[in-house]
């Protein structure tokens, strides 16, 4: 095979390995909040909702610290280690979560188990997003933001795949079996991307001598409000419906593949319309839909199936394309750091992501707040993000 930093551009199998690693990295990624049920299910693991939220934060943790080191990683080593690392650790991840079911009957090892494998999805998530967005962008630097809309959009399909994936699972009583199909999927993609030319050419650029642009600020806070509006729905979607709402699991699972089902569909909806509709009036206005959402959450009936999944939908929407943008703008506005952004932007995502997954669980018990009261709330990060979106598009 052609080298194709050589050639000037990437082969297709590259670009294939890149774009197919968004699928498995999204249905990694939620493999672990559409089991949210069976954690929290007497009869499987009994976790608590502090529990539940605690198991996040390895991951969060880890996500944060990978996605920062990624990039200088790839400056010295390439980005395709940075990707095949990413691979082995989701890999590892499944192992982990797969072995855990063996441990249930003794409930400290099993939680153990589980906090090592979202540990390492964590980590998988920090080396392996950052690095396909670079990708991405660099493999078609005329059409970045279409790219790494497009990358997106497969993330979400993976990430929409995985809670149907569960229900299907769940129904013939093998809930695992959403682990083993991950995991397999993970390392097809693992020994197909071995033997490729994975380069990116400013992989391998010194780091910008000019300090921090002054806008990385806005970016970065763009990305951790976001982190906390899109894990509210997407961790806690499932444990709403059914603890909450009353709802059955299998509607439960149901709300959480909508809600990620929407988050893909808007993403491949706004990088068809970008002709008519501009990226930048697409970032405003879809913080807005969120705040919408939010709002209309604490207001679902009870066991009434149609609204909650219909909020979820909404609530997609508003989520779909906002990362994507976030991290595209930021590349284009930050040029002097532009192949630290994804990386940059991941971890601020992050860290809204922890403050979400595990914040719930004391709100709930220390401040008496019920879990639909929690979801109105989160209304206020949606709202100043939509001041931070105005504010950003005045630079673009």
């Amino acid at each position: 095979m052609a080298d194709s930093s050589q050639a000037g551009k990437p082969s297709r199998a590259a670009i294939g390995a890149v774009f197919g690693a968004g699928v498995a990295q999204g249905i990694a990624l939620v493999t672990f909040p559409a089991a949210g049920a069976i954690f929290t299910s007497p009869q499987h693991y009994g976790l608590t909702t502090t529990q539940y939220g605690a198991l996040f934060i390895p991951q969060a943790v880890l996500a944060i610290v990978s996605s920062l080191l990624g990039p200088t990683i790839a400056r010295g080593a390439g980005a395709k280690k940075v990707f095949i690392a990413g691979l082995a650790a989701n890999l590892l991840s499944m192992a982990l979560l797969i072995g855990s079911q063996f441990l249930i009957g003794e409930r400290m090892a099993a939680y153990a188990a589980l906090m090592l494998a979202t540990t390492f999805m964590g980590l998988a998530f920090g080396l392996t997003v950052p690095v396909i967005n670079t990708c991405a962008a660099a493999f078609f630097p005329a059409t970045a933001d279409r790219a790494v809309l497009a990358l997106n959009t497969l993330l979400g399909l993976g990430t929409a795949l995985a809670p149907a994936f569960v229900a299907v699972f769940v129904s013939l009583g093998i809930w695992w079996g959403l682990p083993i199909l991950t995991a397999a999927l993970c390392g097809a993609l693992l020994l197909f991307a071995w033997p490729l030319d994975i380069s990116v050419s400013n992989s391998g650029a010194a780091p910008a001598k000019s300090g921090m642009p002054p806008l990385f600020p806005l970016f970065a806070a763009a990305a951790f409000l976001y982190g906390i509006c899109e894990t509210m729905n997407g961790n806690w979607a499932s444990i709403l419906m059914s603890t909450t709402l009353g709802n059955q699991p299998a509607t439960a699972s149901l709300a959480l593949a909508i809600f990620w089902a929407s988050v893909t569909g808007g993403r491949l909806l706004f990088a068809s319309i970008d002709r008519w509709i501009p990226e930048r009036r697409v970032f405003m206005g879809l913080p807005i839909v969120i705040a919408a959402s939010f709002f209309l959450i604490p207001l679902l009936p009870a066991k009434a199936a149609f609204p909650g999944l219909a909020a979820f939908a909404l609530a997609g929407l508003g989520c779909s394309a906002i990362l994507p943008l976030i991290i595209s703008f930021g590349q284009k506005q930050m040029p002097s750091i532009a192949a630290s952004v994804a990386g940059g932007m991941i971890a601020f995502y992050q860290l809204g992501y922890g403050l979400a997954a595990f914040g719930v669980g004391p709100l709930e018990s220390m401040a008496s707040l019920a879990l639909n009261h929690i979801f109105a709330t989160s209304a206020l990060p949606a709202i100043a993000l939509t001041i931070l979106a105005f504010l950003i598009t005045r630079h673009d």
